[in-house]
């Protein structure tokens, strides 16, 4: 191979992995969610069992998230600074019931389903009975809530209107924003850590084939290797 064939190859091939890289990048999907939180030591972490399981503590501060994520390990942690003793201030303790300190962030405009606008974050104690669920807890101070018929949580304080743990093209406008009330839960309350759509493609309309970005990629990668081919043989 000449050398001017050579350097034809070389643009070739960073023409090339641009064009690759964007169509991976048109494949991305995340899915419109509630995310479950538990505030410690080391604040924020993922929640491991959904709200309608969790049975919080007397003192415990647990946190909802609206966002929008590719994946739940990535999900947007709830904003701002949140301690029991804050929240929890005006709502005295009481003999044969608990307290709990809710965070709730409503997320981003970005993160909103369309025409619908977020409300403002807000905190608020319940005070339950020492078995309440935090679905309980929650449910006693900002509902109302909406399931699906699958007990996941769809929305909390009527926000938003509609839609269910829905998969968007695109991610949030924060790192992995968004996530359900840590996964599915069924009907008897068994969890289900999967996605909010997991296994439920056909609802987005996707089939599973390549997108329209990928196909249009590599149509263009095609002409350019031809192009390419044409150089070498003449200039070679």
């Amino acid at each position: 191979m000449t050398r001017r064939a050579g350097r034809v190859l070389v643009l070739f091939l960073a023409a090339l992995l641009p064009l690759l890289a964007g169509a991976g990048q048109a494949q991305a999907a995340g899915y419109r969610y509630w995310s479950f939180w538990d505030l410690g030591g080391d604040g924020w972490t993922y929640a491991t069992q959904g709200p309608s399981v969790a049975r919080p503590a007397d003192g415990d501060v647990q946190g909802f998230r609206f966002a929008v994520s590719e994946e739940s390990d990535d999900s947007a942690q709830p904003r701002g600074a949140a301690d029991f003793d804050t929240v929890c201030a005006k709502t005295p303790a009481r003999d044969g019931s608990k307290r709990v300190a809710l965070v709730l962030d409503f997320g981003t405009a970005h993160d909103a389903p369309s025409g619908e606008t977020p409300p403002a974050r807000r905190t608020a104690c319940a005070r339950v009975a020492p078995d309440a669920s935090t679905a309980e807890a929650l449910a006693s101070v900002a509902g109302p809530l909406r399931y699906d018929s699958s007990a996941l949580l769809c929305a909390i304080a009527g926000y938003p209107q509609r839609g269910c743990g829905e998969q968007v093209s695109g991610t949030g406008s924060e790192p992995g924003a968004g996530a359900s009330a840590s996964g599915k839960e069924t009907e008897d309350g068994t969890e289900n850590t999967g996605s909010p759509a997991s296994g439920e493609s056909d609802k987005s309309g996707e089939s599973g084939g390549p997108s329209l970005g990928l196909v249009a990629g590599a149509a263009v990668v095609a002409l350019l290797g031809a192009a390419a081919f044409r150089q070498v043989r003449r200039r070679g």
